[in-house]
């Protein structure tokens, strides 16, 4: 169980907007925990990760580290499956030697975005980018490699840590009247504080498997910059346009709402609206100076 003297976690990706905020929470929660970003541990490099592993000897590892850039990972494929993959599969490798708990984070991108329903977590894979697909291969390894995991799949991830939609969103808001964005793009905002303290429960059982964990309720991008806007009291106008209208290197689903079969069925309690969770996040944003909330991966 978690909150125990002897519980130690270990966070990869620790400067980045989920690391942190796990390792803020964690602080806070007065749980013991070390946080490596990209400097001080390479998770492609499988000596350097069992060292590190073996080293440190946590109860606990929240692998939140990857490559994130969607877009470069179309024409960087080996280094989105360098990291994603085989830096997964070394951290699983080395977690399991040292016979810490892994929480490895996904992403909504494993799916294609045809569903006309929320996908569980028995749904069929399919990648339609790079990022995703190196992605899945990164789960792959988690189950062939570590017996005591939780893979948590996300999506559209926000919080006080780095740079995110709903920073940029604001940011753009105050120095321009209009503001064009995608509406044929529909899927569930998630917050880095509730995403955290969902880990943290699962973390507290051996309930392991494949979980996917956002705020409840769904919305297009532009309905989420709208709400963005409004809830900042700005009158900024947000106009909705098709995906067609801003041609990215790589495809994005065009429907990645998850459900959350598994947190109900294991007996989790869901995460709060994204509206909630967004108000609460603007509320915070808004009284602490805007450099609290300027980081960068």
């Amino acid at each position: 169980m978690m909150n125990s003297p002897a519980d130690k976690i270990l966070v990869t990706g620790a400067k980045g907007q989920l690391g942190a905020e796990m390792m803020a929470l964690l602080q806070r929660k007065g749980i013991v925990a070390v946080g490596y970003g990209r400097d001080g541990l390479d998770i492609t490099d499988a000596e350097q990760v069992m060292d590190v592993m073996l080293r440190e000897r946590p109860t606990h590892v929240i692998h939140a580290g990857a490559y994130t850039k969607v877009d470069d990972a179309e024409g960087d494929r080996d280094t989105a499956y360098l990291v994603n993959a085989y830096g997964t599969r070394n951290v699983a490798v080395a977690a399991a030697q040292a016979g810490s708990r892994l929480v490895y984070i996904s992403t909504d991108y494993v799916f294609d975005g045809r569903a006309a329903h929320p996908y569980n977590e028995f749904e069929p894979v399919r990648p339609i980018n790079r990022y995703g697909r190196s992605k899945w291969e990164g789960e792959q390894f988690v189950r062939q490699h570590h017996s005591r995991a939780f893979i948590v799949r996300t999506s559209w991830v926000f919080g006080a840590y780095g740079e995110n939609f709903v920073k940029m969103i604001l940011r753009k808001a105050q120095t321009e009247s209009e503001l064009q964005v995608v509406h044929d793009q529909v899927g569930c905002p998630t917050y880095t504080l509730d995403l955290s303290e969902a880990i943290i429960r699962l973390l507290a059982t051996d309930k392991y498997g494949t979980y996917h964990i956002t705020n409840s309720g769904t919305c297009s991008w532009h309905s989420f910059a709208a709400a963005i806007v409004a809830e900042a009291g700005l009158s900024t106008k947000v106009r909705p346009v098709g995906t067609s209208q801003f041609p990215r290197p790589a495809r994005r689903p065009g429907y990645s709402v998850l459900e959350p079969m598994a947190l109900r069925l294991n007996g989790f309690p869901l995460l709060r609206h994204w509206t909630e969770a967004l108000q609460h996040f603007v509320k915070e944003c808004m009284e602490k100076p805007q450099s609290d909330y300027n980081g960068k991966k």
